[in-house]
């Protein structure tokens, strides 16, 4: 398994562990991050070896999402930013193994995309569930147009795009955002049941259910990520988007004047 140190891959009896390990930066997304996110799980596919798929984070953290920190982040955060997150969606929604997020404190931005595009979702009540985009002068991403509103309806999804506020992990399992919650003290041991079962279940059974679901309530999720890429594309060329990053930068409230 090709370990990076920020990213650690771990396969055993069956089960592929990534884990997202920035937690210095709550886990923020970098490119090399997320280029072996996407690879591993593009692997895991058609690899006999692994029968599910762990999503997680260390240091008590999901994932904060893209890294925007740095004088720079407006030049630096561009369309293969983007492309990298529609790539690491792909490989969940496309990978035939089940794949489990078990998120524990902060999923924000890209890093929420990315446990709300997993199979079955796992959440502390320590977790927080957030699209950021908006306080940034940005567009949700990463597929979330898509696979908030097919899990809780379009007045929520717009309520978490619009006012970006923040669900917890009971927050979002009652608006049925994730699959299942529990306690700190009970999240370790639910993640490893789960994990267990799932890792030796039925293969064949596990990859055509997961198949005929998303093509059900997902259909529209290619068009989605492509709608997403051309807005958020646009965006980051405005005023509004740098003033943003500026203000997360400097840790104030940013004023945006609608160019």
């Amino acid at each position: 398994m090709a370990s990076t140190e920020q990213m650690r891959v771990d396969l055993a009896d069956g089960v592929l562990t990534l884990t997202f390990n920035r937690p210095e930066v709550l886990n923020a997304l970098s490119g090399p991050m997320a280029i072996t996110l996407a690879e591993q799980l593009e692997r895991a596919h058609a690899d006999d070896a692994v029968r599910m798929v762990v999503l997680t984070g260390s240091g008590g953290s999901f994932s904060a999402g893209a890294d925007i920190s740095g004088e720079e982040a407006i030049e630096n955060f561009d369309v293969r930013a983007l492309d990298a997150a529609n790539r690491m969606v792909r490989a969940v929604v496309g990978c035939s193994k089940p794949v489990l997020a078990a998120v524990d404190g902060v999923a924000a931005g890209v890093g929420c995309s990315i446990a709300l595009a997993a199979d079955v979702i796992v959440a502390s009540e320590s977790a927080l569930f957030l699209l950021a985009f908006s306080r940034i002068g940005l567009m949700t991403d990463g597929g979330t147009s898509a696979t908030v509103a097919a899990a809780i309806g379009r007045p929520r999804a717009m309520r978490m795009a619009l006012l970006a506020e923040p669900l917890t992990g009971h927050e979002a399992y009652d608006a049925g955002l994730v699959t299942h919650v529990a306690t700190p003290e009970d999240f370790p041991g639910i993640v490893s049941t789960l994990t267990r079962r799932l890792a030796s279940g039925p293969p064949l059974a596990y990859a055509a259910a997961k198949k005929a679901i998303n093509a059900a309530t997902l259909d529209q999720l290619e068009q989605a990520l492509e709608r997403e890429r051309t807005g958020q594309t646009i965006l980051l060329r405005t005023s509004d988007a740098a003033e943003g990053m500026r203000a997360f930068g400097e840790k104030r409230k940013p004023e945006f004047r609608g160019r």
